[in-house]
């Protein structure tokens, strides 16, 4: 149990932390999201909004009263990650690496908080 409890916090840790730096980079570095997007062939009115939605699905992650909306969070953020690694794959820009760690982390933290919150 303790050791679920481990995996579950780093698993969540480091997909927070991903999702963190990624709508961290949407609100700074806005210009350069932009290019991104524009190469993805993605509508840039969408940057900040997205960036604000990545950090609200934190919040009943983190949380354990969110049962609900805690499922709709990990279904978005699978969503979100697949398309975002599939479009880094058809560009070619080989930045799909941090995708591939986001997923991860996201598969891991969904199964602990699974055993966790039975």
């Amino acid at each position: 149990m303790k050791l679920d409890k481990i995996i579950f916090y780093v698993s969540t840790g480091v997909l927070t932390a991903i999702m963190l730096f990624s709508s961290g980079m949407y609100f700074f570095k806005h210009d350069m999201i932009e290019g991104a997007f524009k190469s993805f062939g993605y509508p840039t009115y969408i940057i900040y909004p997205y960036a604000i939605v990545k950090l609200v699905g934190l919040i009943p992650i983190w949380g354990a009263k969110f049962k609900i909306l805690k499922e709709w969070a990990y279904a978005g953020y699978l969503y979100a990650f697949t398309l975002a690694f599939f479009a880094h794959v058809m560009i070619g820009d080989g930045q799909q690496g941090t995708v591939i760690v986001a997923f991860a982390a996201l598969v891991i933290s969904y199964i602990f908080n699974k055993r966790l919150y039975k």
